[in-house]
């Protein structure tokens, strides 16, 4: 009786531990070393305000605390240029004018290297209505550990041409790291993105190249998204020739961004967008799914459920994404995924189970247990669509998952041959 009794304490013990290693996520922390020079806003204000066409901001070496937000309006061919990550570092903690740290509207043709960006109160980097806009060596981060308190997004252009963001890191977004917006024609390249709720977003943007990226220890490392309510949507986005691992990051956002709904241990979600090409990726020790795709109608009831739904100001360009019912009254809007390729790319998984703290972990610990899924889909598709989703052929050995979320997982599905692309 006494054997009896020590094996059923051992036996619950080993869940309670098990309980905790699965449900566990881990919350960063990025503090760099730093030794702040004051005094030297003013001049380094200057050059933003006497700046023409055709300007070359120089910066010195340094780090220099800023109270207010650097601004460029209505500039061509104009370089902003420090001396180096870490080394050329514009730190705007404690902001108490503007939202951004800088902030670049109705330009072209501007080039922003070699420096760091941090802390500001809003967004790092926001470019507005520019066409041509690249970043190159720029380090935006938040220090500390990451907070829903983060600003949202390190770099931002939204309703830009031309973009690209080569080189650069981006650390500790309440929402995502590098994003670009309702663009058309970017490139995403050789960048890291680390200890973001989301590492990298395109989102209702078109003609995206994604590659030769490290996305590690986010909540999501790579997001495709289509929402409602915007200037366009997107379609035609590559993903290829990245490295996306341990993207197991607790999900910090703030209540009601649609990112909040990213599961930890997501490495790609693709939601509701059309056209996009998954391949020759490496998708590494991601506990939930290497790809997932999504429905903006799931989204949207999953949000409702959890009483995050709240209002996104219409005036506000730019804002943090919130979850809305605006895709029933969007037309044009169209909120299932469509033609999602999945070429080869490299998949694997050390974790035996996946983290439960979201709804399609616990899914697939129900469903799958000791098995990881490279592909899970919501099953949710638009009728109309020829495609929602098709693997090429050679990659019938992926581990795919079809939940049927609309039928009670009736139909679901782990069957790629179903899905062949034609």
């Amino acid at each position: 009786m006494k054997k009896l009794l020590y094996i059923l304490a051992f036996l619950i013990a080993g869940l309670a531990i098990l309980y905790v290693v699965i449900k566990s996520e881990p919350t960063p922390t990025y503090q760099p070393a730093r030794s702040y020079i004051e005094g030297q806003e003013n001049a380094i204000l200057s050059q933003f305000l006497l700046a023409k066409d055709s300007t070359v901001i120089e910066l010195a070496e340094g780090h220099f605390t800023l109270k207010q937000s650097l601004s460029l309006d209505g500039v061509n061919h104009v370089t902003i240029r420090g001396k180096g990550m870490g080394k050329t570092v514009l730190n705007f903690k404690g902001q108490t004018k503007g939202a951004e740290g800088i902030r670049i509207t109705n330009s072209s043709n501007i080039t922003i290297q070699d420096l760091t960006v941090e802390n500001a109160k809003g967004d790092n980097i926001k470019v507005m209505d520019t066409d041509g806009i690249s970043f190159k060596h720029v380090e935006s981060s938040w220090t500390g550990e990451v907070s829903e308190d983060n600003g949202a997004y390190a770099f931002y252009p939204v309703l830009c041409k031309n973009v690209l963001i080569d080189n650069c890191k981006a650390i500790a977004s309440s929402d995502a790291g590098i994003y670009v917006g309702q663009s058309v024609d970017v490139v995403i390249s050789n960048n890291e993105a680390f200890y973001n709720v989301a590492g990298i977003e395109s989102e209702n943007s078109i003609n995206v190249k994604i590659f030769g990226n490290k996305a590690y220890e986010n909540t999501g490392g790579i997001l495709v998204f289509d929402l409602p309510g915007l200037t366009q949507y997107g379609s035609n986005i590559e993903v290829y020739n990245n490295l996306v691992y341990e993207n197991n990051t607790k999900n910090f956002a703030k209540a009601g961004a649609i990112v909040g709904q990213v599961p930890s241990g997501t490495g790609s979600l693709v939601l509701s967008t059309e056209g996009v090409y998954f391949h020759d990726n490496t998708f590494k020790d991601n506990k939930t799914a290497s790809i997932a795709i999504a429905s903006y109608e799931l989204i949207y009831e999953l949000g409702k459920r959890d009483k995050k739904e709240q209002k996104e100001a219409e005036d506000v360009v730019g804002s943090v994404r919130v979850i809305n019912d605006k895709y029933t009254s969007d037309t044009n809007y169209n909120p299932y995924p469509r033609n999602i390729r999945i070429g080869k790319n490299i998949f694997s998984n050390s974790y035996l189970f996946p983290t439960i703290n979201n709804d399609f972990g616990k899914i697939l610990m129900i469903k799958k247990p000791f098995q990881t899924v490279d592909v899970l889909w919501d099953g949710l598709e638009d009728e109309a669509s020829e495609s929602t989703i098709c693997f090429e052929k050679g990659t019938e050995t992926v581990s795919f998952f079809g939940l049927d979320v609309l039928n009670d997982f009736k139909n679901a599905t782990s069957d790629v041959s179903k899905y062949i692309c034609k």
